[in-house]
Formats: C-alpha cells, sequence, structure tokens
C-alpha cells in the first residue's frame, strides 16, 4: 500500500491533443530559397476547446480565460508555426507548442500563504533605519549658538 501511495504523489496530468488539432498549411515567408514560392511549409494548428472530448467542462473554462488572448471568437485555439523549413517540422512544432500551453493554462497556481517578519528581520531593519537617521543627523547645518 505504501508503494502505491508512492506512486500516487507524482502522477501528473498530461492531456495529449494531437488527435482532435485540424491543421491546415499556407506559404510562409522567411529562410527557404526558392522553396519558399513553391512549397506551403507553414502550418495552422486549430483545437476546438469547447468540442473537446479529453478535458472536462471544468477545464475548458479554465482554458478559455487562461487562453483567452489565443482562443478565437468560434471557440478555437489557434497556433501557428512556420520557424522550421519543412511542413512536417513545423507541423511538430504546433503540436508541441499546443500541448504546452493546454499543460501551463491547467496547472493550478498555489495560494500565498502570508508570513510574519522574524524578529531578526525587524532587528536588522530597526538598525538601518537607526544608521540612516544618525547618517541624516550629521548632514545638518552646525548652529553656532548650540556650542556658545
Amino acid at each position: 500500500m505504501a508503494g502505491l501511495r508512492f506512486y500516487t504523489n507524482f502522477i501528473r496530468m498530461k492531456i495529449d491533443i494531437t488527435r482532435e488539432i485540424l491543421f491546415q498549411t499556407a506559404r510562409s515567408g522567411g529562410k527557404g530559397g526558392q522553396n519558399v514560392n513553391k512549397v506551403e511549409t507553414m502550418v495552422e494548428g486549430r483545437w476546438q476547446v469547447s468540442g473537446s472530448q479529453l478535458i472536462t467542462d471544468e477545464q475548458k473554462q479554465r482554458i478559455a480565460e487562461k487562453l483567452s488572448n489565443k482562443v478565437t471568437d468560434d471557440g478555437y485555439l489557434l497556433v501557428k508555426s512556420q520557424t522550421e523549413r519543412s511542413q512536417l517540422g513545423n507541423k511538430l512544432e504546433v503540436i508541441k507548442k499546443m500541448n504546452q500551453l493546454v499543460s501551463v493554462a491547467l496547472t493550478k497556481q498555489k495560494k500565498r500563504r502570508a508570513t510574519k517578519p522574524t524578529a531578526a528581520s525587524k532587528e536588522k531593519r530597526m538598525e538601518s533605519k537607526k544608521r540612516n537617521t544618525f547618517t541624516k543627523e550629521q548632514r545638518k547645518r552646525i548652529n553656532r549658538n548650540d556650542y556658545l
């Protein structure tokens, strides 16, 4: 039983949306020489978040919130790639980017726990304040009447 508990602590929810991505190609700019004008190497990947069978409604809502700037009005997550010289390379790049975006959007951020400053840090702060006060006192003009 202890071994089972050990493994359950390390199970991560990794969703592979590759089979639900719709791909579209177009001619791309950039390097490639004469090939640029002939071959459609740019790949655009679209994944319909609301129509996905792989994730729950709560996860769909979370993705829609976190990736709102990348989700179109129709509800498609849109990612393009034209960095590689081949269509296959760009397709793999789109898949990698989409999976990464989805996994980052689904990770829950830990709540921040407020902590109080330690006694040592309070003491250190007070010391620096005293030092600053002393330094600024030394900068004041000297009044003659104080020494007579």
